[in-house]
């Protein structure tokens, strides 16, 4: 590619092709990096929007900074363990560097762990080691931290029960934890990568701020029915279910149950609150609402 562009690594995953095509919605020309011998059909929607494939190895260094140089932004959506993280992940940096890339956006997408207590949240370690990566680097970066996926509040969600109309929670009641759409992340990753101007090392964002109760009272007026908080123990209980639960196994495995457990400590705690939210810097974007978006999921179902 001639002309300036950003490169997206792990741009056939979820948030990953969310963030290629909101860069093309801009008009910003993207390159998306995919693993050799991809299946063409999960490159298809990207190809057709526009977007320039690359498969490239992501342990092939030289390879990789050939396919960055040019590019005014690489942004990591990677998802994955130590070897991804910090392997996969650190030879996209070292590329990145190599190329005069000048601007690296991590795979970070999370509650505000630079607050949290290191060993409360096994994946979120992962990351935060790796910004020492980042600063040793030179390159300009930017973390964005968003809480957690409102998607986590839909399908087989650990949090609401349909069945017994209930919104778990653990702590307090009272506790406001922050959540973001998956489209209103990548709206804003996209932002931060076309931007042109110096960017802060982190953004914080969140399309809702919410408590259990309020949560509730959404659900409870989408379905039309009455949904209550369902308080399930103290937080630090929860801390000492975790750790028995990784003695009987599941470090090799992403996102085990404890993990999810993990990360519902650290916002039920308040540990990882996001707090400012820049959800203002870029006045364009138009944020969803938590009851917008439980409305249209329900709608997308009921046209299934």
């Amino acid at each position: 590619m001639t002309s300036p562009f950003v490169a997206v690594a792990g741009a056939t995953g979820g948030l990953g092709q969310l963030i290629a095509m909101a860069l093309i919605k801009r008009g910003v020309a993207v390159k998306a990096l995919v693993r050799p011998n991809t299946d063409p059909s999960r490159t298809e929607k990207l190809r057709r929007a526009g977007a320039t494939i690359a498969p490239v190895d992501l342990s092939a260094v030289p390879a990789l900074t050939n396919e960055l140089t040019g590019a005014m932004c690489v942004v990591s959506s990677l998802q994955g363990l130590r070897d991804v993280i910090h392997t996969a992940q650190g030879n996209l940096l070292k590329a990145a560097v190599a190329a005069k890339v000048p601007k690296f956006i991590p795979s970070d997408f999370s509650l505000d762990f630079t607050k949290t207590k290191p060993g409360s949240n096994r994946n979120l370690d992962l990351r935060r080691e790796f910004h020492a990566e980042l600063k040793k680097s030179g390159i300009a970066w930017t973390s964005i931290l968003n809480g957690g996926f409102l998607e986590l509040l839909v399908g087989d969600s650990p949090m609401v029960n349909h069945k017994s109309r209930k919104v778990a929670y653990i702590g307090q009641e009272s506790q406001l934890l922050d959540f973001t759409s998956m489209g209103d992340t990548a709206a804003y990753t996209a932002a931060v990568a076309a931007d042109p101007k110096p960017t802060p090392n982190f953004l914080r964002i969140a399309s809702a701020t919410v408590s259990a109760r309020d949560i509730a009272n959404a659900e409870s007026n989408v379905e039309g029915a009455q949904y209550k908080p369902g308080w399930m123990g103290p937080v630090w209980f929860i801390e000492i279910v975790i750790r028995v639960m990784r003695l009987f196994g599941g470090e090799k495995e992403v996102f085990p149950i404890w993990q999810g457990m993990q990360y519902m400590t650290n916002m039920a705690s308040g540990a990882g609150k996001l707090k400012p939210l820049d959800n203002d810097r870029y006045p364009e974007l138009v944020w969803t609402t938590m009851e917008e978006f439980l409305r249209e999921h329900k709608n997308h179902l009921s046209k299934k």
